[in-house]
């Protein structure tokens, strides 16, 4: 695997996974508060595709935006960005949760971005939930609550091992995440800790806090190219998105899997890799 700066809007410095392969373009888009590599588990079970996965603004080992909020809208640019920066012609698309809404995004900007797309619970409200930034809402104040920083990162492994929703991680996703999503301090803090997240709390908490001020739900009779909708068990959320985006989309599929929740290609990344192979023969055809 390679890694690749590539500049977005507002400055911001993106870090871009390039896990190789020789078969068609495949970009995945995490969701929020992970980064690129929790893709790495469904990424190596994909060898027909040439890989490339992005650490989105805020996250990961990209910076945050100058004179910019965390706004959904520019989540797209990282994307678009990225698609330029490696001169992808018609890739294909895989995006988890916000990420999903990051490629639907980045589609309605430019059209013709991507050839198809596989989304698992991507964050797309309908326009009667919609209603603009919230800054007070569960997420968003759970995140700001969030322990951010640990002894080391096996104790932070055994943190989130013991309960959800963490807990219900592969134990290589979980490893994947927390290897790559904290950062050593210069020195221990006066608790001892000395490893803390890459994506802020902070941050995190603006990027919830604006999950429900972009309008694609609206655009999406413009989105031409064959998109699967993926949904897990739960009966509200993003879940309960996906019927309502498939009816809106002109090419929509969907695929629900009654034994995954919303962390579901962290849940069980070998399943989701078949999946994601499936859908894009099927869509091909």
């Amino acid at each position: 695997m390679e890694q690749r700066t590539v500049h977005s809007t507002n400055d911001v410095t993106l870090t871009v996974h390039d896990f190789g392969g020789d078969g068609p373009d495949v970009l995945f888009a995490h969701a929020t508060g992970f980064h690129g590599l929790v893709w790495e588990p469904v990424i190596r079970r994909l060898p027909q595709f040439r890989c490339l996965s992005i650490d989105f603004r805020a996250h990961g080992d990209s910076s945050a935006p100058r004179n910019r909020p965390l706004e959904w809208e520019g989540f797209a640019d990282d994307v678009l960005a990225v698609c330029d920066d490696f001169n992808l012609t018609s890739p294909m698309a895989v995006g988890h949760s916000k990420g999903g809404a990051s490629v639907l995004l980045a589609e309605i900007a430019r059209p013709g971005t991507f050839k198809m797309m596989y989304l698992y619970e991507p964050v797309v409200m309908p326009p009667q939930m919609a209603i603009g930034y919230q800054s007070d809402n569960p997420l968003s104040n759970g995140a700001r609550k969030r322990r951010s920083s640990f002894p080391s990162k096996q104790d932070a492994m055994e943190n989130y091992a013991a309960k959800p929703p963490f807990s219900v991680l592969d134990p290589d996703a979980l490893a994947a995440y927390v290897d790559h999503g904290f950062v050593e301090l210069d020195a221990p803090d006066e608790n001892g800790n000395a490893v803390t997240l890459k994506c802020r709390p902070e941050n995190e908490a603006e990027v919830y806090a604006h999950g429900s001020a972009h309008q694609a739900f609206l655009a999406l009779g413009n989105v031409q190219c064959p998109v699967t909708i993926a949904i897990g068990n739960e009966t509200y959320g993003p879940a309960a998105f996906g019927p309502g985006l498939v009816e809106a989309l002109p090419h929509g599929f969907l695929r629900t899997y009654p034994d995954l929740a919303h962390f579901g290609p962290l849940e069980n990344p070998e399943k989701i890799a078949a999946e994601i192979s499936d859908a894009f023969v099927v869509m091909s055809a």
